[in-house]
């Protein structure tokens, strides 16, 4: 048996008889699935259905798959090792990749990174639980969502499940603040010990999806930044002292970045350089695309982009005994080159997710988030306000896990129109005709 296309509930492949391979299965059912469709309706960095033009958690998602595939069919062909398939968890398949990308956002709620935040803050102040956007990812894949003759998630193959789990470890550890739910991490952890995974260490097309995410968002929300002219496109923006302020303090307070050693380096004028830098870079490209803004940040986007995956790379890292997906320049880590996508980060979160309007309305979303909570958190009251196939779900697994969990399943799932159509049903003076389908 090829432990790579191990399904968890379907081991001997009994509900699908279709001449197809086991990945290109698992791309189907994650496209056809409700849980991709209402990508389109969430929030990337401004809110789903502030314009045609801005990405959503669904071209933000097609992005990623289509960056991730075409490094992993490069490195398939470069890294000589890989055809050796000297463990299940040291390959890199560009179909298995690319589900995964596909896949790496399901569970992200209404309203991006702020209702993420909400929800974790009401789940840990008033229960001592956690709402964690990677997390709900595998209890949407492995448990809300149903396909045809199973009802347990997507049954996807193990490769696949596997290359979704960046941070392999149970979010029900002391101190962690990202994992897997307790109840998908024995599913997860079993195949992680069917194929031999060292404790916590993230197989390879997970590293790699987990890498072109950031590529994509280095990238892909500049872009639209400079769209709302968020990002202005003049020297006096890059040079501006609160900028370069803002953006080092944002490296500061950034926990996570502690492996790019910012240590090593003078922050602020490793800050000042890299935008200066872009500056310069966008009006040669301004010049050369005859002065056309929207020819030229489609060009500058490109060339970030073609810049970052064609230095993407494996390494051996001894510290921790398995190897490593990270940009590689002469065989080393190319630790310039993460400090600047990390810079270019950074450069979006304070131009954007800082904008007074655009903290206005997350505080408008926070509101919504919560009064929906309010609404739903007691029990005899959520029953008669919540669709009935919840409650009915919710009866036949209470033992497994509480109501609270249903309630973040539910107001998660939400697209931001959807979760401001059903407050507007509860809190709003008017509404539409009671006979509109949800």
């Amino acid at each position: 048996m090829n432990i790579r296309k191990l399904r968890l509930f379907d081991t001997e492949n009994a509900l699908s008889s279709e001449d197809r391979d086991e990945y290109e299965k698992d791309y189907a059912r994650l496209i056809q699935s409700p849980a991709f469709r209402r990508l389109q309706g969430k929030s990337q960095v401004f809110g789903a259905g502030s314009g045609d033009y801005y990405r959503t958690r669904l071209t933000h998602s097609l992005e990623v798959s289509q960056i991730a595939r075409e490094v992993a069919r490069r490195l398939d062909k470069t890294e000589s090792f890989l055809s050796r398939k000297e463990h299940p968890g040291l390959m890199m398949d560009p179909e298995v990749v690319e589900c995964a990308a596909l896949a790496h956002d399901f569970g992200h709620p209404p309203f991006g990174h702020k209702g993420e935040e909400i929800l974790n803050l009401i789940l840990r102040e008033r229960y001592g639980m956690a709402y964690e956007g990677n997390a709900q990812n595998f209890r949407i894949l492995m448990f809300l969502e149903k396909r045809a003759g199973s009802e347990r998630g997507l049954d996807l193959t193990a490769a696949v499940l596997l290359a979704i789990n960046k941070y392999p470890v149970s979010i029900e550890e002391p101190g962690r603040l990202k994992g897997v739910y307790g109840m998908e991490w024995e599913g997860i952890k079993h195949l992680r010990d069917v194929w031999g995974m060292p404790e916590r260490r993230a197989t390879l097309e997970a590293q790699l999806m987990d890498l072109c995410d950031d590529i994509a968002y280095s990238t892909h929300d500049i872009e639209d930044g400079m769209r709302a002219g968020k990002i202005q496109l003049n020297p006096n923006f890059f040079e501006d002292e609160r900028l370069v302020d803002n953006v080092v303090q944002e490296i500061v307070d950034d926990a996570g970045n502690s492996e790019v050693r910012w240590d090593e380096v003078d922050r602020k004028s490793m800050v000042r350089r890299v935008l200066a830098d872009y500056c310069r870079q966008w009006e040669a490209i301004y010049a050369q695309c005859g002065r056309e803004a929207s020819r030229a940040r489609r060009e500058i986007k490109a060339r970030w982009v073609g810049k970052f995956a064609n230095q993407v790379g494996i390494i051996d890292d001894p510290n921790i005994g398995w190897k490593r997906v990270t940009f590689v320049r002469d065989g080393q880590e190319d630790l310039d080159l993460l400090r600047t996508m990390e810079i270019l980060k950074k450069l979006a979160w304070v131009t954007m997710i800082k904008d007074v309007r655009v903290q206005r309305l997350q505080k408008r979303n926070e509101i919504i988030v919560r009064r929906l909570w309010d609404s739903f958190s007691d029990v005899e009251t959520g029953k008669l306000i919540l669709p009935p196939d919840w409650i009915e779900s919710y009866r036949q697994h209470k033992s497994k896990w509480p109501w609270e969990r249903m309630v973040a399943d539910y107001i998660a799932g939400m697209t931001d129109a959807y979760a401001e159509k059903v407050y507007s049903e509860l809190y709003a003076s008017r509404t539409g005709s009671i006979y509109e389908r949800d």
